[in-house]
């Protein structure tokens, strides 16, 4: 991929689940059978965000909880094959996470068990935090934030980040579990970068378009990117500025939006302009819907 060569790790913190994805080609039938691809692979947002910054040459570690079981051996082991440094606390007798993705080419549906990924303590994640020394940004998903359980350890990586000097940016995750969690703001305020897709944006900045929303959330992030799928993104705040999509060929869009992520914070925290962020962002996107699954295929670099 080009773009500017990483000037440091990149922390990212969230969840590793186990996806089991199942690719349908027509509508669901309920109560019948439904024809479909079905795979067991790698998945959680934050988890995928790091393969993909991987993938493209970034130094990056995953700070995340699994349970003790074959699962999280499994998950674990994959991204470090993959080039991911991984500060990975394994919880005995709490399930690895798991996540049932129903995939079309046009949308995807996500059932969730978050499972030892509620387990994610604040301690854990701050001392990840203080060990990289080579560190200069971390990006948290937003799935911590949303759950209670996870929730003080979201707040202490911010915290840890915040307190070393590092930039931060926060995914906002999902749109349903953002709507009961209501004060999502709150927790992410004085953030450098809040991602968010389209629904997402709706949810947190009301109805509207993508360049108003952006620009309503910088009253609590710094700069906001707007995603919309195929019609590209938008970026608001210190600067403003979008790109168009990139019209690709749509096998399955799982994990595209952590692609983008990628691709995205690769080049911003290497120095790069939000115009050139945005474009990484968008090729990385495009790369990720054309193939099934939410994670590149292999990593030609190393941690």
């Amino acid at each position: 991929m080009a773009g500017p060569a990483p000037v440091g790790r990149i922390l990212v913190v969230g969840d590793l689940v186990t996806d089991v994805l199942v690719v349908h080609d027509g509508p669901v039938q309920p109560g019948s059978d439904t024809a479909a691809r079905i795979t067991v692979t790698g998945g959680g947002q934050a988890a995928n965000t790091a393969a993909w910054l991987a993938h493209a040459g970034t130094p990056v570690t995953l700070i995340a909880a699994v349970g003790a079981d074959p699962a999280g051996r499994e998950r674990t082991a994959e991204l470090t094959a993959a080039g991911v440094r991984c500060a990975v606390r394994a919880h005995p007798g709490v399930p690895t996470g798991s996540i049932v993705v129903l995939a079309s080419a046009d949308e995807r549906t996500m059932i969730t068990d978050r499972g030892a990924a509620v387990l994610l303590a604040p301690d854990d994640v701050t001392a990840a935090v203080r060990e990289a020394a080579d560190a200069v940004h971390l990006h948290l998903s937003g799935y911590p934030l949303l759950d209670p359980r996870s929730r003080p350890a979201g707040l202490a990586a911010l915290a840890a980040a915040r307190e070393r000097g590092l930039t931060t940016s926060v995914d906002a995750a999902s749109a349903a579990p953002l709507r009961q969690a209501g004060d999502f703001l709150d927790r992410v305020r004085g953030t450098d970068l809040l991602l968010c897709n389209a629904d997402e944006a709706a949810v947190l900045a009301g109805p509207g378009r993508a360049e108003e929303q952006a620009t309503a959330l910088t009253t609590a992030a710094r700069n906001v990117v707007v995603k919309r799928g195929g019609a590209g993104a938008v970026w608001a705040g210190s600067v403003t500025s979008s790109v168009a999509g990139t019209r690709v060929p749509v096998r399955d869009p799982t994990g595209a939006g952590d692609a983008f992520a990628a691709g995205l914070l690769r080049v911003w925290c290497a120095g790069g302009t939000a115009a050139d962020a945005l474009a990484a962002g968008a090729e990385l996107g495009a790369a990720a819907v054309t193939r099934v699954g939410a994670r590149p295929s292999r990593s030609p670099h190393g941690s």
